[in-house]
């Protein structure tokens, strides 16, 4: 069995919704796949599929946000959502996705990536409570879960302020 890593291809779209269903036990992530793939500043080449065996068994996405402070926009990427399908999970296929995420992201000259999620799961990448660095989430969250991580040297310095998502994540 032979893992890799490579960009979603448009075949790739019914396999990526499966995967993610039964991941998540329901529709909600699928959708906002779907939604962020409709978009202003969808980047596919940011949108990874994990393929074993000829057979798509996890996804990482990571799409276009900015952080707000006051008029000032930073732009940014929210790593949302991953998913493995349930057979293939605790066997590091996430982490791969995760890593090899970042470095097209980094690649691709993004600076800042944020994710709302496990936290002992991302600090092994290296990502920090955001609150820490002055960002905030646009809703309730514990701030353990809402982490941001910088792609360059200094990439986090004099940043701060509000994460603001696009309308496709609004409802979801």
């Amino acid at each position: 069995m032979k893992l890799f890593i490579r960009a979603e291809q448009p075949e790739d779209d019914g396999p990526i919704d499966e995967v993610n269903r039964l991941a998540f036990g329901q529709e909600g992530e699928a959708l906002l796949i779907r939604a962020i793939r409709a978009a202003d500043g969808f980047d596919p080449s940011l949108s990874r599929v994990a393929v074993l065996d000829d057979g798509i068994v996890g996804h990482i996405l990571f799409s276009a946000i900015y952080i707000e402070d006051g008029s000032t926009r930073y732009p940014a990427l929210a790593l949302a959502p991953m998913a493995v399908h349930p057979n293939y999970q605790r066997r590091g296929i996430g982490s791969q996705l995760v890593r090899d995420g970042l470095a097209a992201c980094k690649s691709a000259g993004h600076q800042v990536v944020v994710v709302l999620g496990h936290p002992e799961f991302y600090a092994r990448f290296e990502f920090l409570p955001a609150n820490e660095h002055g960002i905030a989430a646009p809703f309730d969250v514990p701030d353990d879960a809402f982490l941001v991580q910088a792609l360059t040297l200094n990439g986090l310095q004099g940043l701060r302020g509000i994460v603001r998502y696009p309308p496709c994540f609004d409802g979801l």
